[in-house]
């Protein structure tokens, strides 16, 4: 893989931004790394994020057109513009004014589960590094470049489907689990080509106001 790849990843604002920050929570992790609940934490935080992953893609970016103006604008930025530009990267990557909050109220939530400082962190850190591991497939599958892994290959073909052939399935972009437990993993040669798949707009809206 070309340098030039890396670095237009890892020196793109808000990956870096979200880069700093695991960094940081991983370091006060560090002191605790022979805890079995830090890294099942740790854990726990990579499963919640894949799940989210799956959910917020499917429930919320692909929401059908909201009629406020405002609502609209936020979701164009967070994923139809991404649907209409999919090479664009200044739309490819979650923007930290969205994964920032999200984060803080998952650390709210698991604080006060845990009543733990070190396990709030542990878990938030878990769905940093999920983040940015889904940021890099994410990434890998809009740029020229060939994955190492069968795997990595095969994933990004299932995105692109998911762009040019129907935005109604192949939802995961990390993986197909959920896809396929949930039925929106569908054999490609069995799909209709969307009309609406570089267009999220025209799928008709939704009387949310605001």
């Amino acid at each position: 893989m070309k340098a030039k790849y890396l670095k237009e990843y890892f020196f793109f604002p808000d990956i870096l931004i979200m880069s700093v920050l695991f960094l940081v929570s991983f370091g006060f992790m560090i002191p605790h790394l022979t805890s079995i609940s830090i890294w099942i934490a740790f854990v726990v935080g990579m499963i919640a994020y894949s799940i989210v992953e799956y959910l917020t893609h499917r429930f919320l970016f692909h929401i059908k057109t909201p009629k406020s103006p405002f609502l609209l604008n936020i979701v164009k930025r967070l994923h139809y513009d991404h649907h209409a530009n999919p090479n664009d990267l200044s739309l490819l990557f979650l923007p930290v004014w969205y994964s920032l909050p999200n984060m803080a109220i998952a650390a709210v939530v698991a604080y006060l589960i845990t009543s733990s400082l070190v396990i709030t962190n542990a878990f938030i850190a878990g769905i940093m590094i999920f983040l940015l591991f889904y940021e890099w497939t994410h990434y890998i599958a809009h740029r020229p470049i060939n994955p190492i892994s069968s795997w990595g290959r095969w994933m990004k073909k299932v995105h692109l489907w998911h762009h040019f052939k129907n935005e109604n399935y192949w939802y995961g972009v990390t993986n197909p689990v959920y896809d396929l437990a949930l039925g929106t993993f569908k054999d490609k040669n069995k799909v209709e080509l969307s009309p609406t798949a570089r267009d999220l707009e025209k799928r008709g809206k939704q009387n949310i106001q605001l």
